[in-house]
């Protein structure tokens, strides 16, 4: 074989090769790049900045409040199975409770119609429509439906959105769309607060323990070992129990026991790192100890601790979706998504959508920091650096 045939040269011009070359990014930079490639990362980004705008911005846009009852409207699903009504335009729902609301061509709710005789022995029922029109509602047999003008039951329906509360109301007649941004903006403000406080506590007991080591170290681990033995779901409700109902209280029995698993991943960082060359290094030229600690030694454990962070904001709103259900949570009539699911767990046979969309709420939010917890992980860590 021909030694001048093993090599070519390589033809382009100087801007070909420029184009081999990329800019070098910071590490917030590279960490950004690859949480960004990540799909499922940066679908869970997106779904909290929705649930961020939808708790925050939401109630702007809504006439509603949180607490305004409407007895009348009362468990008035999302869909409406309407039937005609005697005026033109305008349609008749038939409701749990063997009312007729008015209900428009576009879904709107008008009105309720007033009950003027029931007659038992024939299963009808008359509400007045105006001061000389009757219409009756014939419930002697499934499905129950409105009778025309001639008594002749009605069997033609249609289904329309509801167009006055758009995700229906609850059994105290209450706009569930409203109940349910209220509620999620409890649930992230409580797991952004306890985690915060839970990651100041973590941080400073877990480095202390980690960087003075010894019997100090030893000591201060055997109390984060004695917490970490008692129930985490226990021990909140003991402190709940102690405190009065509010969400001042429910912070602070996150916040005193949450903390422990940040300690033991702060802890664990800062064994690994306190014996590299940038900290003997500080302690050559008389640096502080808090100075190192908290100069060097925990920015450069920021990695673990914002993914500790990340998946401790599910698990604290899990918690207070728990205590919530279980009536130590939120007292009413403020909304969160645990009391919310309480209270639709006495309609859910015969209204399940009022249960269904609390929880499918609570299901997103752990998904969306679960990804993003995710995500940060593999962006953090070198290993995976592409």
């Amino acid at each position: 074989m021909n030694e001048q045939n093993r090599w070519e040269r390589v033809s382009g011009d100087a801007g070909e090769a420029e184009r081999i070359y990329r800019r070098s990014r910071t590490f917030l930079g590279d960490v950004w790049f690859r949480f960004t490639h990540k799909p499922t990362a940066l679908f869970g980004f997106i779904l909290v900045v929705l649930l961020l705008a939808f708790c925050l911005i939401g109630p702007v846009f809504t006439p509603y409040t949180y607490s305004e009852q409407n007895n009348k409207l009362a468990s008035i699903p999302p869909l409406l199975k309407v039937y005609p009504g005697p005026a033109e335009g305008s349609n008749l729902y038939i409701t749990q409770g063997l009312k007729l609301i008015e209900v428009d061509d576009e879904g709107h709710l008008i009105r309720q119609l007033k009950k003027k005789k029931d007659d038992s022995k024939a299963k009808q029922t008359s509400f007045t429509w105006d001061d000389d029109t009757l219409v009756y509602l014939d419930y002697s047999r499934l499905p129950n439906t409105v009778l025309d003008r001639d008594g002749n039951r009605i069997e033609t329906a249609k289904t329309v959105w509801n167009r006055t509360y758009l995700l229906g109301t609850d059994q105290l007649g209450r706009d569930i769309l409203t109940r349910l941004m209220y509620g999620t903006r409890i649930s992230l403000m409580v797991a952004f607060i306890a985690a915060l406080v839970n990651m100041i506590i973590g941080i400073t007991y877990g480095g202390i323990a980690g960087y003075l080591g010894g019997r100090t170290d030893s000591v201060m681990m055997r109390i984060v070992d004695i917490i970490s033995t008692i129930p985490l779901t226990l021990y909140v409700i003991l402190i709940k129990m102690c405190l009065d109902d509010g969400l001042l209280s429910i912070i602070i029995a996150l916040s005193s026991v949450y903390w422990v698993d940040m300690a033991r991943v702060v802890r664990g960082e800062v064994l690994s790192l306190k014996n590299q060359e940038f900290v003997l290094a500080a302690k050559t030229i008389g640096s502080s100890t808090k100075t190192i600690l908290f100069s060097h030694l925990i920015p450069n454990a920021m990695g673990p601790i914002l993914v500790t962070v990340t998946m401790l904001i599910p698990s604290a709103i899990f918690m207070e979706a728990f205590m919530s259900f279980i009536g130590i949570g939120i007292a009413p009539p403020m909304a969160s998504l645990g009391t919310m699911c309480n209270d639709a767990t006495e309609t859910l046979r015969t209204n399940p959508y009022q249960l269904f969309l609390p929880a499918l709420v609570i299901c997103i939010i752990m998904f969306a920091f679960n990804f993003v917890g995710d995500g940060l992980r593999d962006a953090l860590d070198p290993k995976l650096k592409k």
